[in-house]
């Protein structure tokens, strides 16, 4: 998208999606008096604020979705419109919420009638390279009519030009791209990676840029954001921290943000620790015989544990902490 623009009041669009299309163009539907407005947006807004963080990425999805309903609305009064590329790459470390995000975009399109199911296909360079010739082009071809009415988000998509020019690889990126071209009103394609690594991809192949308008990138997620996001995680499963447990990952997780580690994997890091605590606090009701409510809902400090050498410390000496206020609620 050469302009974009930015909704500064969803209420500025009063107008639903008919999904049932008439000549490409849905009709507006005209809110009356009392009655209650459904839009696309506010749907996928209300899905969104579960979303911790990427205010950016919510922001440029509110963007497309804008561009998109302009560009309806101007073909209803016979005006030009661009033509609707909605091809992505998205660029971030793991675990900052790509694959979340793509499913979400999958929603949004499908209640606008962009896609016709909007359902997500992941893949991964084994899903599309084949061990032998020939074998490539008809797996990518599958995994391509599979998400038809969709998107195909395909992570780590650099490894696909690993192996140079030999390598069965560039025939995948070479079926894609065709099909890119050839059935770009059928699906949509992501491509997902490293940033530096999608960079080069990107180098290795002169045609590939100009095919992928939108870019979005995730950044790694803030300490306090990591914290929001193990908290989420635990209400969700019906489980909640002590004061002293509170204390422990919140210290631990400022570490950790603070080491910044290229390989360091967000907010899949945070829920290995929360599954891992969970069973041991599991192992832990049972030797203690704690089986009320209360015990089985409670992660102790005691229950957080941490694979990372450079934890050790804090995690003994939030064993030994009672549950005096150590973070502020």
């Amino acid at each position: 998208m050469s302009d974009s623009i930015t909704i500064r009041n969803k209420g500025q669009i009063n107008v639903v999606f008919n999904q049932q299309k008439r000549d490409g163009t849905p009709p507006v539907a005209v809110k009356r008096e009392g009655e209650s407005r459904h839009y696309p947006l506010d749907q996928i807004e209300a899905k969104m604020k579960r979303l911790i963080g990427l205010e950016e990425v919510k922001k440029t999805i509110r963007e497309i979705y804008a561009w998109l309903y302009i560009n309806r609305l101007r073909k209803q009064y016979q005006l030009k419109a661009e033509t609707q590329t909605l091809h992505m790459l998205f660029k971030g470390n793991p675990g900052t919420g790509k694959t979340t995000v793509a499913r979400l975009l999958g929603e949004l399109f499908a209640e606008m009638g962009i896609l016709a199911k909007g359902h997500l296909i992941e893949a991964e360079r084994a899903d599309l390279v084949g061990e032998y010739i020939g074998q490539t082009a008809q797996k990518t071809r599958d995994l391509i009519k599979k998400a038809q009415g969709g998107i195909l988000f395909v992570d780590e998509a650099y490894s696909l030009a690993r192996g140079g020019e030999k390598d069965f690889g560039k025939e995948a990126i070479d079926t894609l791209v065709k099909h890119m071209e050839d059935k770009k009103d059928d699906f949509i394609l992501i491509l997902a990676g490293y940033s530096k690594e999608m960079d080069r991809f990107m180098k290795m192949n002169p045609g590939l840029p100009s095919r992928f308008p939108i870019i979005i990138t995730f950044p790694n997620y803030t300490d306090q954001e990591l914290f929001s996001i193990s908290e989420q995680m635990l209400q969700d499963r019906e489980y909640k921290l002590t004061t002293e447990a509170r204390w422990k990952l919140n210290r631990h997780l400022k570490q950790k943000v603070a080491e910044n580690e290229r390989d360091f994997s967000n907010g899949r890091y945070v829920r290995n620790i929360i599954e891992k605590s969970i069973r041991r606090q599991a192992v832990r009701c049972l030797r203690e015989g704690a089986f009320d409510r209360e015990s089985l809902m409670t992660i102790r400090a005691v229950d957080l544990t941490f694979d990372d050498t450079s934890s050790r410390h804090s995690e003994t000496e939030a064993e030994t902490l009672d549950d005096r206020v150590f973070f502020s609620e």
